[in-house]
């Protein structure tokens, strides 16, 4: 049988394997959202801040909201999913037939980053129809960054796979990342908002690093050439690590 016919099938099989999961469904694709509605409705997200440039705090929890979702995909959803189709020998037996390994890989890939993708862009609307915060003023390099930390992420989560042994270790593993993560785009306290010398550290992480380049694009202007350049070394660099240790046994 034709690889593309089998890679198209593997990927159905795991878009099909996604709707089944209620709980993936609702972290990945409705609790970023959901979290920003819920800020959204406290009268004083609403209302301008000085100490954000005259920005109302809902205003800078659009990006917190759009990033939360590729965070939760690519952290805690995409390792456990792969590890135990090692841990089980799926991949092993996968390698057994016509289909290759990498297939299922790519497919997972591709269902979470599509799934994360969905999800920035239910918050982006939603920040817009329901508390009136504007789309990106600079609309390709908002993509541009949102597309680098979705890669940066989702390799990310292929290191993390890459280095549990058991479906448990991964989620524990991914579960301890995801913290960090979260701090570092802005969910407890946004980048705009952190002191100087916070927001510069925050700066050079992947998550931290995509945040100001939203905040940039969405502003207007185009992502800061450092935090662009954060963005893509990351994703070369978990890129690499993750080719270098993963196992398909």
């Amino acid at each position: 049988m034709n690889t593309a016919v089998l890679d198209t099938a593997v990927l159905r099989t795991e878009i099909r394997l996604f709707r089944r999961e209620p709980g993936g469904i609702f972290w990945i694709m409705i609790f970023p959202t959901l979290l920003l509605v819920i800020l959204g409705s406290i009268p004083s997200f609403r209302d301008a801040d000085p100490d954000l440039g005259g920005l109302r705090p809902v205003d800078t929890y659009v990006p917190v909201a759009v990033l939360l979702g590729l965070i939760v995909g690519g952290l805690q959803a995409m390792p456990a999913i792969l590890t135990g189709y090692r841990e089980t020998g799926i991949l092993r037996r996968m390698s057994t037939t016509p289909v290759r390994p990498s297939a299922l890989l790519t497919a997972q890939m591709l269902v979470f980053g599509g799934a994360s993708l969905l999800s920035a862009l239910v918050a982006l609307v939603v920040g817009r129809l329901a508390f009136d915060v504007p789309l990106p003023e600079q609309p390709f390099g908002y993509l541009l960054a949102l597309l680098l930390a979705l890669l940066g992420s989702l390799a990310l989560g292929a290191v993390l796979s890459a280095l549990s042994r058991t479906t448990k270790i991964a989620t524990a593993v991914g579960s301890t990342a995801l913290f960090p993560a979260m701090f570092c785009a802005g969910v407890w306290l946004p980048v705009g908002a952190m002191p100087e010398v916070l927001a510069d550290i925050v700066g050079w992480t992947p998550f931290g690093a995509a945040a100001q380049a939203l905040d940039e694009a969405a502003a207007g202007g185009w992502p800061g050439g450092v935090h662009l350049a954060v963005l893509a070394g990351w994703t070369v660099l978990l890129t690499a690590a993750a080719t270098r240790w993963f196992r398909w046994e």
